[in-house]
């Protein structure tokens, strides 16, 4: 990587500049005189227009030039009428969404209805968790692949089309989202009484969790409960997984073999109610287990915030998956693919693909498959060509009930959010994805999984300390292989942008000097940023990615963000997720070649507070 000043503006007094791969060896690294200052590097040649300029080859990619629009009591999107101005369970987007959202993305690497065979699919070995990560994978599954858990390496990559180009480069962007009214939430209504998740499985003891063996039951009721499902007594809008705006997006269809707590076959889950709908029956020797299959209706978060809706919706699904994964009991086998084909994924769920959703089942709202979690008993048989194409090979399964409307003709940014969405789920060359085990956290217990929040900003500005900062960035960045870059920008006595150091447990300087601000003008103008103990970032995704990486990064960036937000909880931290970036070229404004390094996903953290001190009793007289 090139020196910092060879394209930054000389660093203001006090401030070292450094190269942004420079080790941490006692001379700490520079940070260029942009970052530092609150201004974002511009490329040679490109004129800043009183924001952050955008790239010149970014105009060649086909974003749209624009300067910030001045803020006008019509030009917001409608919040939720509900929606506090710091909403628990939400990213960290502004109250005005104008002002909101972005972010990107890393590698991963069909016709419709079933596919002929079986489809090809890779069940990867345990990651290995470097010993600072407090993590401890999934035991071995006899007949597993063996490997380290990477093995998208030679899968082909298509090029990046033409419109998910302009595409990224549009939801990057400063453009302003288009005034919406506001759109409730409209999911979809399957049939028949929803059936309570413990208690009446093949085999279950009621409450019984994982069991300790091949007969016993896993607990759908509380895997659910801790994961995905609304708290009791609640609107609903803010649940244990964050998602931007509070909207909750994330659909999940079960798909469950014998030893569950409730009978083999097909169920869509409702997280308002905590109910199954029962959908159909499971394959003939369907394995023991559950496949849940996770979804996304795109409606409500294109409504509220338009060309940078789809972003934010893949982050939404790496976040569900995560909480899943978490709360899967102890006793089980947890495989997780973020990389299976969105048509094979849509066969097995028993939904039909988007293009003809609205042709078979008019009325209703179509969801777009992304990611799928496999629990198992612990030790038992794997089918090395994956779980999705026994449940393909059955017919489609009940439809829900139709919603007035739902059948007209969908607004421009929604059907360009599902098109968008639709081609980059689309995985031929390896339909049946790649599954790696989840690694088990050791201190995350359902307690903590409970109390994982979106702290206020008011409570993220204690700084962390090192070795706690360390352990955080370490889960983010081994919790799931071939994912984005991580660095940590870091406030205190000694500011500085950090990384994790691979000669060793801790950290490595890349930069000295607060980035803080600067990053607080990136995503949404949100000033709290300015002032937070730590903030982690994911980055990566160039602007000419192609489809499998974009969509790898941002579901990698949210699953790993879920990983550290739960981790983080476990050692007494506060922490909110960031979903609102625009132009934060992070490798340009290091002094590296722009368009190359995009920040994507980003967790503000607040260390543990001290304990008070305790007065001293008076002295009696």
């Amino acid at each position: 990587m090139p020196e910092a000043s060879a394209r930054a503006a000389a660093p203001p007094p006090g401030c070292r500049t450094a190269r942004p791969d420079a080790p941490a060896s006692g001379a700490s690294a520079v940070l260029p005189a942009a970052l530092a200052s609150g201004v974002s590097a511009v490329p040679p040649g490109v004129p800043a227009s009183g924001a952050h300029a955008v790239p010149s080859d970014a105009f060649a990619s086909g974003a749209r030039a624009v300067t910030p629009a001045a803020p006008t009591s019509g030009g917001a999107r409608t919040a939720p009428p509900d929606a506090p101005a710091s909403a628990s369970g939400a990213h960290a987007v502004p109250p005005d969404p104008s002002a909101s959202v972005t972010r990107t993305v890393r590698p991963t690497g069909a016709a419709p209805g079933a596919p002929e065979g079986p489809p090809a699919a890779r069940v990867a070995g345990p990651v290995p968790a470097p010993p600072d990560a407090d993590c401890s994978t999934s035991a071995r599954v006899p007949g597993s692949a063996s490997g380290d858990g990477v093995s998208l390496g030679s899968r082909p990559e298509r090029p990046a089309p033409d419109f998910l180009r302009r595409a990224l480069a549009d939801a990057r962007s400063l453009r302003v989202p288009d005034p919406s009214p506001y759109v409730p939430e409209r999911p979809n209504l399957w049939n028949g009484p929803g059936l309570p998740l413990s208690g009446t499985g093949s085999g279950a003891r009621a409450g019984s969790g994982a069991g300790s063996g091949p007969g016993s039951a896993i607990d759908l009721d509380r895997v659910l409960r801790l994961s995905l499902a609304a708290p009791t007594g609640t609107p609903g809008r803010l649940r244990p997984v964050p998602s931007a705006g509070a909207l909750q997006p994330v659909r999940a269809h079960l798909l469950l073999g014998p030893g569950c707590s409730l009978p083999p076959g097909r169920y869509a889950y409702d997280p308002r109610t905590h109910r199954a709908h029962p959908r159909g029956p499971a394959p003939a020797d369907v394995p023991p287990g559950a496949l849940v299959v996770l979804t996304v209706d795109a409606s409500r978060t294109a409504a509220h915030y338009g060309h940078r809706a789809w972003p934010l919706l893949l982050l939404d699904m790496g976040h569900a998956a995560v909480a899943l994964a978490l709360a899967g009991p102890p006793a089980v086998d947890i495989r997780v693919s973020l990389d299976a084909d969105g048509t094979l994924l849509s066969a097995a769920a028993g939904l039909p693909g988007v293009p003809d959703w609205q042709l078979v089942w008019p009325g209703t709202e179509p969801e777009l498959p992304f990611a799928a979690v496999w629990l198992m008993p612990s030790g038992g048989p794997v089918d090395a060509e994956g779980p999705l194409g026994a449940w393909a090979a059955l017919p489609r399964a009940g439809a829900p009930a139709s919603h007035p409307g739902a059948d007209t003709t969908p607004p421009r940014e929604l059907a360009a959010a599902r098109h968008l969405l639709h081609h980059i789920a689309g995985a031929p060359e390896l339909p049946g994805g790649t599954w790696h085990p989840a690694p088990r956290q050791v201190p995350v217990t359902d307690d903590v999984l409970e109390a994982r929040r979106s702290a206020p900003p008011e409570d993220l500005n204690h700084p962390p300390g090192k070795d706690l900062l360390a352990r955080i960035l370490a889960t983010a960045r081994t919790v799931r292989p071939a994912g984005p870059a991580w660095t940590a920008a870091v406030g205190g006595a000694a500011p500085a942008l950090c990384a994790p150091d691979p000669g060793s447990r801790g950290l490595a300087v890349r930069a000295s000097g607060d980035a803080r601000p600067t990053l607080a003008g990136w995503a949404a103008h949100q000033p709290w940023i300015g002032t937070a103990g730590a903030v982690l970032l994911a980055h990566g995704c160039p602007e000419d990615a192609p489809p499998a990486a974009v969509r790898s990064s941002h579901l990698i960036a949210g699953y790993a963000v879920g990983a550290a937000q739960a981790h983080a909880t476990a050692l007494g931290m506060r922490s909110r997720p960031i979903g609102s970036w625009q132009q934060a070229d992070l490798g340009a404004a290091l002094g590296d070649t722009p368009g190359r390094d995009w920040i994507v996903h980003g967790l503000a953290l607040g260390g543990p507070r001290p304990p008070a001190s305790t007065p001293e009793p008076a002295s009696p007289p």
